[in-house]
Formats: C-alpha cells, structure tokens, sequence
C-alpha cells in the first residue's frame, strides 16, 4: 500500500497491517495474508501496471481485495475492477465506514457461522432498504440520490445473498409494508442469485445491482392511488404510470453521477424486444443485455410478490406466464434464469 498512514492507523485497531510499495508486492502472498487493501495513484501507469500483473497472477484471487479511490468516483472504480479489485470505498471515508467494509470482506474465523449469516442478511436487507428510502423519500422532495450512495450498498446485499439464499432473502423483505420497496427488494433478490448462478465475475453482479435497486426510481414520482393500482390502469392513469421512466431517467441523469448502462436501465426496462413497449418503442438490439435482464426479474417478481389487488402467484406459473410472452422478452435469458426462478 502507498501514501496510507491513514488506513494504517484505523486498521492496526483490529488487526497486524503490513504496508508494501507496490513495486516490492510478492508474486505470491503469504499463507498469513489474509487479504489486500490496494491504495495507489491510478494515474500512475507504472503503478497500475504493477498491481495488475501481482494481483491478476492468480495467487491473490481467492483473497479479498479492496482499493481505496480518491477521485473521479466512477472512472477510478471501473479501473479499480479492472485490476482485480473485489470491493472499492472512496476518499474522503471515516474509521467505521472503513472498518465496516473491511470486516464486511474479511471474514472472521473466530465467528459463529449462523450468527454471521444472520447478520450478513440483516445488513443486506438495511443496506437496499437505505437506497430505498433516498429513492422513494427523499428524492421527490428535492435531496438527490448519488452514485456513491447506491455503490455503498452494493458490497451488502452480494454478501447477504451468497451467505444465506435467495429464499432467506425473499422471506426478509417480503415483510416489507411498502409495495415499491418490496417490488424493488424482489427484484433485486432475483437479479443477485441470477448473477451469482450464471457466474458472473464481481464487477458485473455489482451493476446487475445496481440496475435492480434503481430501476424503478421514477416510481417515485408516481401517485399512490396510481401504483396501488397497476393491474388495472387506463386512460390518464396508464399514461401516469407510463411516464415513471422517463422521470426517474430524468433524475438521475440531472444528478450528474450515474454513469450511462445505469440510466439506460432506468428509462428502458419496460421496453419489449418486438417494439411494443414503452417509453421509446425500442426493438430487438436497440435492447442491451442488462436491460433485457432487469425486465425478466422486474416481470417476474411482480408476478410472485404480493401486491394489493393481485394474487401472487406460484413460481411455475408466474414462470410460465413469462414464457407466454414469447417474442416480447428474450426467451433464452429466460431459460437461464429458470433454476432461480424456480429455486428460490
């Protein structure tokens, strides 16, 4: 680690903390290491250089690894993924936020397992419902929501999902007395497992993340009476609802920080492969992947939740009513997404 007497000083708290310049990191970590925190200039093209070939060699893969990024939030994270990172947290940061990442990565040998479970669901679950709250409260009355805040919560519902189970999750926020909350937290749920089934690396769960917390945003300028009532709207009603998109686009876009694969999710999970959905009447590879994702799980999880005025329904049949909608969606994804729809 270099320029980090900081991190030094709030680490040597819980545990030994060796530094080494980047340039002297071995190939190969020692059996006692338990993980890296990486804190370079990554303008530095030696530095970068250094650290990807350690950290991307293989002997610090199955460790974790978390960067430290002091500027330009999103451009020094997509770096920091890039070379290996498994979980970045960004300058300026305080002891307990550092400490709650670290302990969050680390895990403890000395922890009894279901008790950590416990936990890690708990903390999931608080870290999307926080999002949430900026999402759907604050928002509408003018308090932005920020990049930063979404990636906080990311590391969080990853782990409270691969350390317990999609069930154990969907069981947990299935209380929710909010319905957008709760349509959110399910879709977010199946997003998740599906990403951790199909294997994607960590960077790529992460935006699958995000894009499930922060799809339904604009939601939040939608009236109650409207939503409350989404199996049965017409006229102006329809065309309230239909416009949650492009506000919730135009949100987050006004923020400044969200980088352009988010807000493309945001504006476009209800369009359909055939050209009939909406806002834009996108078609075919008009549609990327990350969209075409979040509207399976976006479709799916208002099927099985429960909602006022509606019967939730079985998982086989709210998987078959997906499949029923043939060329609207993309089948093979679908397909894939079958264990977890019906596995959870």
């Amino acid at each position: 680690m270099d320029r980090s007497l900081d991190i030094v000083g709030i680490l040597s708290h819980i545990a030994e903390v060796e530094t080494v310049p980047a340039p002297h990191l071995p190939d190969v970590p020692s059996r006692e290491l338990s993980g890296v925190v990486v804190d370079i200039n990554l303008r530095s093209a030696e530095s970068v250089q250094t650290v990807r070939r350690k950290l991307l060699g293989g002997g610090y893969q199955p460790m974790p690894r978390l960067f430290v990024i002091a500027d330009e939030l999103h451009h020094g994270s997509m770096q920091a993924w890039a070379l290996g990172a498994t979980d970045t947290i960004a300058r300026p940061f305080d002891a307990a936020d550092l400490l709650h990442r670290i302990r969050a990565a680390f895990p403890d040998p000395t922890e009894d397992p279901a008790t950590a479970k416990a936990q890690a669901l708990d903390e999931g679950v608080a870290a999307a419902h926080a999002v949430l709250i900026k999402m759907f409260e604050r928002l509408p009355a003018g308090k932005p929501i920020s990049f930063r805040d979404v990636m906080q919560a990311e590391g969080s519902i990853l782990k409270a999902i691969k350390r317990t189970s999609l069930k154990d999750w969907l069981t947990a926020v299935g209380r929710h007395h909010n319905e957008s909350y709760r349509l959110c937290l399910y879709a977010t749920g199946f997003a998740v497992a599906f990403a951790q089934h199909l294997g994607m690396r960590e960077e790529d769960q992460r935006r699958l993340t995000r894009a499930a917390l922060l799809y339904d945003v604009g939601k939040a300028y939608v009236d109650t009476a409207v939503l409350d009532n989404i199996d049965s709207l017409h006229g102006d009603q329809l065309r309230q609802f239909r416009m949650h998109p492009r506000l919730g686009h135009y949100a987050l876009a006004a923020e400044g920080s969200f980088p352009r694969e988010t807000l493309d999710v945001v504006l476009h999970h209800h369009e359909m492969l055939d050209g009939s959905g909406y806002p834009q009447g996108l078609r075919g590879d008009q549609i990327s992947d990350i969209v075409r994702i979040t509207t399976i799980v976006d479709q799916f999880a208002a099927l099985v939740a429960k909602r006022k005025n509606h019967t939730p329904l079985p998982p086989l049949a709210a998987f078959a009513a997906l499949e029923a909608m043939g060329p609207k969606i993309d089948q093979r994804l679908l397909q894939a997404f079958r264990p977890v729809a019906l596995g959870g």
